[in-house]
């Protein structure tokens, strides 16, 4: 099953939960933390997720989340069939999960990721650049590789 990922930043996360919580009908978040909060909801069938990190706030980027590594191929090689430029990221930690993924940017910019969970981190995770956490762990950076390049 494919799920749609959203993720927001938001200004107060508190005033943020209260609301989103009260748009997914009292639904609890799955996952909890100071400066981030996530939903898994089956209806819609959407991982929804909210942070307060110092980025602006808005939608952070967009994404397909996956259950299989097959479903994650998939995925990839439709951005490969839209040639968009692509950065595959494995075993990496954002948004206090490890996840295998890959990224690319729409041609308005907005970023878009597909991913797989592969187990619960600790921590929010770390930018590729940086041994620091950062605010955008969850963004693609600028170098990208384009998977399956036509001729």
């Amino acid at each position: 099953m494919k799920r749609m990922h959203i993720h927001v930043s938001v200004e107060n996360l508190g005033e943020s939960i209260r609301f989103y919580r009260a748009m997914f009908g009292n639904a609890e978040p799955t996952v909890i933390k100071s400066d981030y909060c996530k939903w898994e909801l089956t209806n819609p069938a959407v991982n929804f997720a909210i942070s307060q990190r110092g980025a602006k706030p808005g939608v952070d980027h967009l994404g397909i989340q996956v259950e299989t590594d097959a479903e994650l191929v998939e995925m990839n090689a439709r951005f490969t069939a839209a040639e968009l430029p692509v950065q595959a990221q494995t075993g990496t930690t954002c948004c206090y999960a490890r996840s295998d993924k890959a990224w690319t940017t729409d041609p308005q910019g907005v970023a878009w990721e597909t991913f797989r969970t592969l187990e619960a981190a600790p921590v929010y995770g770390h930018s590729r650049e940086q041994s620091q956490p950062s605010a955008a762990c969850c963004v693609p950076v600028d170098t990208t590789v384009k998977l399956g390049s036509r001729p």
